[in-house]
């Protein structure tokens, strides 16, 4: 299932540690950013970014790593707050009644599309404003690193044998329904568990419960450094330049390739002073020296949508995957 991006290319905007559930915390009050710029103005004191994974899982990294620089940008301080449960279905519920001064936001991410196709939730995806998108996210399939594997072949081969449990992270995500389509590309039977987040799936990789799961180079940063975790395949067009000798899935026999995108949204209407101030943030956070090196590290990609053009990019996606699911028989 690939998401394509051309909308983002189009634009010519595509751009060439973990805490506990629940806190944050607040950027220094700076001045002026790290090249010398005024901070930009923003309509409230302190901003709380809300995700639906748990700590340690690729939102909240994402969320926490961008929160340390944002303050030197923004007039504003930032807290990243934990609302997990229901594959995204309690945080979107939580957006929707939050208010519209800017003060919240949600780091937005193909779940909460599929959480608001899959499930009857109270609030939904439609319910919410995006904002800006700001980056897309390589998924890459890994393994502790002293499992027997060493290849996708070999993890297949022992899917086709017997019994076999993969990862990924919440029942609605992406990366549930990429590997649902690698079972069903490759014609294995395999065990596909999820959690609430990509930590908690790591750990279920670690201590042998999954041979493999699904996820993102940035949650997984510490383990690789740490050598505890092996990977095995990226579900791109392209091999990563950070990791030139990884196989894409398509090298491997498989024709899949997935695209993961990540930004934000906030609750309808929106107050438009804080959205253009994101729209002029985010750009400027992407040129942070310091910041591209952290997100260069993870594979992150730099991909800046303006508010105009993020709302019909994520209408559009959620057609083209309700259109999918229909015709697979998942959903009516």
């Amino acid at each position: 299932m690939t998401i394509e991006l051309r909308r983002m290319r189009r634009t010519g905007r595509l751009a060439g540690a973990v805490m506990l559930a629940g806190l944050g915390f607040a950027a220094p009050a700076m001045a002026q950013d790290a090249g010398g710029a005024e901070r930009i103005p923003y309509p409230v004191d302190t901003v709380t970014l809300v995700t639906h994974s748990s700590p340690g899982g690729g939102s909240d990294v994402f969320l926490r790593e961008m929160s340390r620089f944002l303050g030197q940008i923004i007039d504003a301080n930032f807290v990243v707050e934990n609302v997990s449960g229901g594959s995204g279905a309690n945080a979107m519920a939580h957006m929707k009644a939050a208010a519209t001064d800017g003060s919240v936001l949600y780091a937005t991410t193909p779940t909460y599309v599929f959480t608001s196709l899959l499930s009857n939730v109270e609030a939904s995806y439609a319910d919410l404003e995006p904002v800006v998108n700001v980056f897309y996210d390589p998924q890459v399939i890994y393994t502790r690193a002293d499992a027997p594997f060493t290849s996708m072949a070999e993890v297949l081969d022992k899917a086709k044998a017997g019994r076999s449990a993969w990862g990924a992270a919440n029942p609605g995500s992406l990366e549930r329904l990429t590997l649902e389509n690698l079972k069903r590309l490759t014609g294995v039977d395999a065990a596909i568990v999820t959690s609430e987040g990509g930590g908690d799936t790591m750990i279920n990789v670690l201590n042998g419960t999954l041979d493999v799961a699904i996820g993102e180079i940035q949650e997984l940063r510490s383990q690789l450094d740490a050598k505890q975790v092996r990977l095995l395949a990226v579900a791109s067009e392209e091999r990563l330049e950070a990791f030139p000798d990884l196989p894409t899935l398509k090298e491997g026999g498989v024709d899949l390739v997935v695209r993961k995108f990540r930004g934000l949204a906030g609750p309808k209407n929106i107050a438009p002073e804080a959205v253009a101030a994101w729209e002029q943030a985010i750009p400027r956070l992407l040129e942070n020296p310091e910041y591209k090196a952290l997100y260069s590290a993870s594979t992150l990609v730099p991909a800046f949508v303006p508010h105009a053009e993020y709302g019909p990019f994520t209408a559009a996606f959620a057609d083209e995957q309700r259109k999918v699911l229909t015709e697979a028989g998942v959903i009516q």
